[in-house]
């Protein structure tokens, strides 16, 4: 399985020494149950297993490692997340789980452009400040479109 390696891996839940800590964007009704997620160097949800919130997990981290430009509607992924490669090339497959990612990332997206374009927004610029972004070799609404 493709995510089984996030729970080794765990990188994307740890902030280098050298990085200032990284504020995870939260959307209006995270905001109410989280108050505020900041990753000093580990984020406090990390545990032996991956992240203990499960599916109640923040959206900006369901959503890693794409990150979503609002303006012009493109996903892109980050280079430095060992899953790049695997990910791309599952992209090419409609039933793989990269494939099922991003259209699952997608749906929660559109939703978000209705009822919090703020947070769509504030999270993409921070991933363009934190990360290395490289687009996807497609798009979800272009397979939407031929589906």
């Amino acid at each position: 399985m493709l995510f089984d390696h996030c729970a080794q891996c765990q990188r994307c839940c740890h902030v280098d020494a050298d990085y200032p800590p990284l504020e995870v964007t939260l959307t209006r009704q995270e905001k109410k149950i989280y108050g505020k997620v900041c990753i000093e160097t580990r984020c406090d949800h990390l545990g032996p297993a991956g992240c203990n919130l499960g599916e109640a997990k923040p959206v900006s981290c369901k959503l890693y490692p794409l990150s979503y430009a609002p303006q012009t509607r493109s996903f892109y992924f980050d280079v430095e997340c060992p899953l790049k490669s695997t990910y791309f090339e599952q992209l090419a497959h409609p039933a793989s789980e990269a494939s099922m990612h991003l259209s699952r990332m997608a749906d929660l997206i559109l939703g978000l452009e209705q009822s919090d374009r703020t947070f769509l927004a504030k999270n993409y610029a921070i991933d363009t400040d934190y990360f290395e972004l490289e687009a996807l070799p497609l798009s979800p609404w272009t397979v939407r479109k031929s589906t």
